[in-house]
């Protein structure tokens, strides 16, 4: 797939028909094409009891209906976009790693039909979510959220401009307002258990917070100068002030924070909470070692 597009990965679970919704959205926003991808999954060490060919055959079979299905599902949501399907054969995370090379997203559920239900995020998205190549959307929360504005995490470091353009570019293709949250740490910390950090905040440091903050977005409420801004500055965790604002959002924006000789690779705390208990589909991001926003 040399074409950049749009992936997402299915296995006809709920979240998983969720995430073809979005995705079919999402491509025709974005004026590219969908592409659905069913990984079969299979293990050829019991292929040997299985002498006539015919477990494997129908699992492909089925497999096959299933990313049908999907397919019809996106036509339905976005007749216009170019859509189509693949069921390769082979282990998801390895096939859905190497098709984000090359694609400009790569969309998932929240769990697939591997994971247990009490589980809030299965080991594939999580896995895709810290290591694909491109942005990765896991659908998840308030999956068919439509209105209310686009919330970006907006914290130094290395993805801080990637992950600014992102949720400025969201908003902007979807009309929409754009909430920038900015979490900092008190200059005095509470004792532990006894006095939260919203409450012993200090105007000095709130405004000096906003004003980094003004001056990290003003270079991109210049380019996107439609875009309707609103800026949340708070004591209290990332993860924590994300989370709540997620239940008014159609989509959160985050980056991601890598170490090491890693770094860019492994998705930090915040992010991971996020995809766990966030109300609506997390956009991640990253910064590649060329320079190439991923």
């Amino acid at each position: 797939m040399l074409t950049p597009a749009v992936v997402v990965g299915t296995d006809g679970t709920e979240p998983a028909t969720a995430a073809v919704r979005w995705a079919a959205l999402e491509a025709g926003r974005r004026r590219l094409p969908l592409r659905i991808v069913y990984v079969l999954d299979w293990d050829w060490s019991v292929s040997r009891y299985d002498y006539q060919g015919d477990h494997f055959d129908v699992s492909r079979r089925l497999a096959g209906m299933v990313a049908e299905e999907a397919l019809r599902r996106a036509g339905d949501i976005a007749p216009g976009v170019d859509a189509g399907f693949q069921v390769p054969v082979g282990h998801p995370v390895t096939h859905l790693l190497h098709l984000s090379e090359t694609a400009e997203l790569l969309v998932l559920g929240s769990r697939g039909r591997g994971g247990f239900a009490g589980l809030m995020l299965g080991s594939v998205s999580q896995r895709l979510a810290m290591h694909a190549k491109c942005p990765v959307v896991v659908v998840r929360g308030r999956a068919d959220a439509a209105t209310g504005p686009v919330a970006v995490g907006a914290e130094a470091g290395e993805t801080a401009d990637a992950v600014l353009e992102a949720g400025f570019a969201a908003a902007a293709d979807r009309g929409a307002g754009l909430v920038a949250v900015r979490s900092y740490v008190p200059a005095v910390a509470p004792p532990i258990g006894r006095i939260p950090p919203s409450e012993i905040r200090t105007p000095e440091q709130d405004a000096a917070e906003r004003g980094r903050l003004a001056v990290q977005l003003a270079p991109w409420r210049a380019k996107y100068p439609d875009v309707r801004v609103e800026t949340l500055v708070s004591p209290d965790s990332a993860a924590s002030v994300l989370v709540e604002v997620s239940h008014g959002t159609q989509l959160l924006v985050i980056g991601s924070h890598g170490h090491g000789l890693i770094a860019g690779a492994v998705l930090g705390s915040t992010g991971m909470q996020l995809l766990h208990h966030a109300d609506c589909p997390v956009l991640v991001v990253r910064r590649g070692p060329n320079g190439r926003t991923s």
